[in-house]
């Protein structure tokens, strides 16, 4: 063990001492002798106790500590104090810029417990609220995160996706003859992956050539049939080479999972050649799979018989729901956000969902504020017209699995998105019979973010899917996909069953900021996958039809 690693032990120490306020003396004690182990001209694992205690700033309590993580790894007080502080936490500690102090209004001031929470807190500008934080820190503290999200072997979709098609633009424009294709998990719309697969028929030595003048270091297989490297930007590629006559065999190969390949392997042992993925489909008595669909499920059996579904596309969206602005905790004002829908993205309608009372975190709405809101939307409905912001909000569901509003004001929302932002540790039972009386509540029209989940960094917390589902279908509640590509919850793989059970799905962006409304572009690559059609996602809906909707719905309630 080496005086680095001494010295990490006591630095910690320091750091916990200071986030639990422990005596201000023998926390600063601790982090110098940290220093001292560092700078020490010796190793301490081949000194005697005497050597150590009689080295400036050690004295022999921190020698005897010294022994003790020479030999165990850590010490008593160390142990205490890492027992009493969460994982997540600990975690946070590691986070370049973030001392004790700003982690202690971190955890004690806005309850935010893992490294997930802080980095999606940060990108709802929650932090730059708190004391001892602004939009720089709370930037410079969003970047350390994904830095150390980068380095753990799983990335996010939407994180490799800028790293991804700038070096496909760089290799097609550099090799103009000849094909190149994303394949793999990146093609599939996987909302986390291990590394982005690039199938080319460009020859391998030109190819590694030019990796090589982009000085990336790379690794390549003995039969030369794959590039291996990481980019500038950690996002790690392997390009694999084929033939012009293998292009579409081997980028179906590529492109589907295992148990997709197997599949098709039980019905043709040896895939077909052909020009186009396309003509091999087509060569092996089935319908073209789109590749969303190719991980494994039932998309062989729909399609044998034709009936594969139609699947969404980011044009199909008529306008978004689940957003917020200025009026809580969002980043721009309701006329900007509004105005971007209109003229950017050429929407119908904005679903504005700002959070309700009880997310005193995130400027939650009290009634007073509520009307001033809808005085405002009157007033930019007039203005923006025919486009329509429909009175929404995010609802937060309480442990009991009630809305912390009562009914004469849910009654005056164009729709509810209920969500759950707090206790997320309840058993699967109590969780799943929270949200089922949510769900039943006649004033619920969406259900958000369902799990709670933040990829990578939180599971979510445990339900029954199938009851939860079920309870959806039977009381006709629209189950959110929040397109936030931390989130993309509900999960794809549940897709399927709910759109089986007759219920809507909706492409929510949760977007605190203009730029977040994009995020519905993952949302829709995750309905995809999980079969979403144009005519089950609620936001697909027409104006005129989603207005309908939304009036039979308080109809019905009435």
């Amino acid at each position: 063990m080496d005086n680095k690693t001494i010295a990490r032990a006591f630095k910690l120490c320091g750091q916990l001492m200071e986030l639990h306020n422990e005596n201000p003396f023998r926390t600063k004690a601790m982090s110098s002798a940290s220093f001292k182990i560092d700078k020490l001209p010796f190793p301490a694992a081949n000194a005697s106790l005497e050597e150590l205690s009689a080295q400036q700033g050690i004295g022999k309590s921190t020698a005897e500590k010294i022994f003790q993580i020479i030999n165990t790894g850590s010490f008593p007080e160390l142990d205490k104090l890492i027992s009493q502080t969460p994982e997540g936490i600990l975690e946070m500690l590691k986070i370049k810029g973030l001392g004790p102090k700003k982690i202690q209004v971190i955890w004690k001031t806005l309850e935010i417990e893992t490294v997930g929470e802080l980095y999606y807190a940060c990108n709802e500008n929650r932090l730059i609220e708190a004391k001892g934080f602004g939009f720089k820190t709370q930037e410079e503290i969003k970047k350390a995160i994904e830095f150390t999200m980068d380095n753990q072997g799983w990335y996010l979709f939407a994180k490799a996706e800028n790293s991804a098609f700038a070096l496909l633009d760089k290799l097609s424009s550099a090799f103009p003859q000849y094909r190149f294709s994303f394949a793999g998990a990146f093609r599939r719309k996987c909302e986390i992956l291990q590394k982005v697969d690039i199938l080319t028929e460009a020859p391998h030595t030109e190819v590694k050539d030019f990796i090589s003048q982009l000085n990336i270091d790379f690794a390549e297989d003995p039969q030369n049939q794959t590039l291996a490297f990481t980019d500038e930007n950690s996002c790690p590629f392997v390009v694999h080479f084929t033939s012009n006559e293998s292009f579409a065999k081997d980028l179906l190969l590529t492109t589907g999972n295992e148990k997709h390949i197997e599949q098709l392997k039980n019905i043709t042992p040896e895939i077909p050649e052909a020009a186009t993925e396309e003509e091999i489909y087509h060569k092996m008595g089935l319908q073209y799979i789109e590749p969303e669909l190719r991980e494994g499920f039932d998309e062989l059996e729909k399609a044998q018989k034709n009936t594969l579904p139609n699947l969404i596309t980011f044009e199909d969206l008529k306008g978004t729901l689940h957003n917020h602005s200025t009026y809580s905790d969002g980043v721009h004002s309701l006329s900007e956000m509004a105005r971007y829908c209109k003229e950017e993205l050429g929407l119908s309608y904005l679903g504005i969902c700002d959070h309700s009372k009880t997310a005193v975190y995130a400027n939650g709405l009290t009634v007073d504020r509520l009307e001033e809101q809808w005085a405002e939307i009157d007033e930019l409905n007039a203005m923006l017209a025919p486009f329509k912001i429909f009175k929404g909000i995010e609802s937060d569901i309480l442990s009991d699995g009630s809305l912390d509003y009562p009914d004469e004001i849910l009654a005056k929302f164009d729709f509810v998105v209920a969500s759950v932002h707090s206790n997320l540790k309840m058993d699967q039972e109590k969780a799943t019979q929270r949200l089922i009386k949510a769900i039943e509540n006649p004033y619920t029209t969406i259900l958000g973010h369902p799990t709670g989940r933040l990829l990578l960094s939180r599971a979510g917390y445990p339900l029954d899917f199938k009851k939860i589902i079920d309870a959806c279908a039977a009381n006709q509640v629209v189950i959110e996909i929040n397109a936030n590509p931390l989130r993309l919850d509900l999960d794809w793989r549940w897709h399927r069953y709910a759109l089986e059970k007759g219920v809507l799905l909706s492409i929510n962006p949760d977007a605190h900021r203009t730029e977040g409304l994009l995020d519905m572009h993952y949302g829709v690559y995750v309905g995809r996958k999980g079969g979403l059609t144009p005519s089950t996602c609620l936001n697909a809906f027409s104006l005129e039809q989603i207005t309908t909707y939304f009036q039979q719905r308080k109809t019905h309630i009435q």
